[in-house]
């Protein structure tokens, strides 16, 4: 059943008799039922998404399917048309929202494939923008499945014919009319032109790690068939790899040559108050105006902060939304990830907040403690971590091809330095909250953490997302340097 050949060749698999038929249903309903619990001991998150022809009996089949799952761990969502908020986002935003928690399952009635070759279809998607789609697309599976996901794809084959039966007998029905849309008319109009496009979709997705499985659909027990046996099987390799250690991907993206923390200069960098207040009244006056532009051009703005504890990232931030729309931006002040958060691909968290275009999002703490506290800290494997790397630039990469503006700081201090601000921290009443034990047991883990950081910008400061090292034994100065780049950076977008 596994995509071989073109869609116009393709051979149906010979259907055995009915016996045959219902003896083997019973047996992968029996083991579907048994993989269920194995999927919840061994947490794995499983995908299967459901594309194909209008009227194959892609609802219908997921139906039957969960049947024998226990309904408090699987999903369904049906993908529609995206809402016109979704449409404000990156591409890949909706379907990253439905992925599934380790140890259950999520079903979609259609969902990436549909939503690009029906762009295809009406014209709108081709050329370069069609390579980057299917770019993104197989990026976003192979993250996936690269992140323990097990990801299985269907698509339900009908003729001509058969799917112009089908439409027939729901439309003559009062109740089963609705299930018939203008497009599904259309496509059946227009079969042999759709099934080109599909068939170049299914070929340009069709990976190792996410295979295309063409179910002949025309008889519905026989597809449930291919269904539930093709399932059982995927869940039974996925278990049995679950232990495998994924490649680890060389980077491809044009980087930006990085200083090591060490050899960045501290001295000197300083600015005084009078200075100070005359540039920042000036530059947030101009921020303030080039907000007003990322809003009516529906530019998507994202500012990230890294940094070592007490480095002045809360205070650099107060600086720069001190200019903004409030009703513009948003501050995600980004702490150890919540249950249901550690329980899905730990980008997630970070897709799930991400900005309407023509909005900032401001990340306090970012998508790149996988390569420094969760690296440091054991809380993800080496081979996680060390894949992590081309991930967050892939990611990045996604969000600047969606038209963001990608501005990375990390916030530089010296050792010296942040046990003055510690050490006052503690004796201060007020500023106590500040201070936790935690920041004490990172602060004599410094040498590692420099290690790791000069890694992560060494390795993810590319041409579409450089990070921007702020000096800040002088808070003012790095506030001010800040305000300057975030300028800069918009003019540059909105030139």
């Amino acid at each position: 059943m596994r995509w071989l050949c073109m869609l116009k060749s393709w051979s149906p698999p010979e259907m055995p008799e009915k016996e045959e038929i219902a003896q083997r249903l019973d047996k992968a309903r029996g083991k579907m039922y048994e993989l269920r619990m194995k999927i919840k001991e061994h947490k794995i998150p499983v995908l299967v998404l459901f594309e194909g022809w209008s009227s194959a009996g892609k609802g219908s089949m997921i139906g039957k399917v969960i049947k024998n799952i226990d309904p408090r761990f699987f999903k369904v969502a049906t993908m529609s048309a995206p809402t016109e908020d979704e449409l404000r986002r990156p591409f890949l935003y909706r379907y990253m929202r439905q992925i599934p928690e380790q140890g259950k399952f999520t079903f979609l009635d259609s969902g990436w494939m549909e939503e690009t070759t029906k762009e295809v279809l009406e014209d709108g998607l081709s050329g370069e923008d069609y390579e980057k789609r299917i770019d993104s697309i197989k990026r976003f599976e192979r993250q996936l499945t690269d992140n323990g996901y097990l990801v299985v794809k269907f698509f339900m084959h009908i003729s001509r014919d058969e799917q112009a039966k089908r439409m027939k007998g729901l439309l003559s029905g009062e109740d089963t009319q609705w299930r018939v849309q203008k497009f599904d008319q259309w496509q059946n109009e227009h079969y042999g032109k759709c099934e080109k496009v599909y068939d170049r979709y299914l070929k340009d997705t069709n990976m190792s790690t996410s295979p295309w499985y063409i179910v002949d659909a025309k008889n519905k027990k026989w597809a449930e068939l291919q269904v539930l046996e093709t399932l059982v099987s995927n869940i039974e390799v996925g278990l049995q790899n679950q232990m495998h250690s994924v490649p680890i991907l060389q980077n491809v993206f044009p980087l930006v040559k990085m200083p090591k923390l060490q050899d960045v200069e501290l001295e000197g960098k300083v600015i005084e108050e009078e200075e100070y207040r005359k540039e920042l009244k000036e530059l947030q006056k101009r921020l303030r105006e080039l907000h007003n532009r990322v809003y009516r051009k529906r530019v998507p703005v994202i500012i990230t902060y890294e940094g070592w504890d007490a480095a002045g990232k809360g205070g650099n931030i107060k600086r720069i939304t001190g200019a903004l729309d409030p009703r513009g931006f948003e501050v995600h002040p980004i702490a150890s990830p919540e249950p249901h958060e550690k329980a899905r691909h730990y980008l997630w968290r970070f897709w799930t907040r991400l900005p309407k275009d023509g909005h900032i999002a401001i990340f306090d703490r970012t998508w790149y403690g996988r390569v420094m506290v969760e690296r440091l800290e054991g809380f993800c494997s080496e081979n996680d971590w060390k894949r992590a790397y081309n991930e967050m630039n892939e990611f990045e990469k996604e969000l600047h091809d969606w038209g963001a503006v990608i501005i990375k700081f990390w916030v530089q201090i010296d050792k010296d330095t942040q046990l003055e601000r510690f050490t006052d921290r503690q004796n201060n009443p007020e500023k106590q909250w500040k201070i936790t034990d935690e920041d004490w047991r990172n602060r004599e883990k410094w040498d590692l953490y420099e290690d790791a950081v000069n890694e992560m910008l060494k390795k993810t400061s590319t041409t579409f997302a450089p990070w921007h090292i702020l000096e800040s034994v002088d808070k003012k100065y790095a506030r001010i340097k800040a305000l300057k780049i975030v300028i800069e950076e918009l003019e540059k977008a909105l030139d």
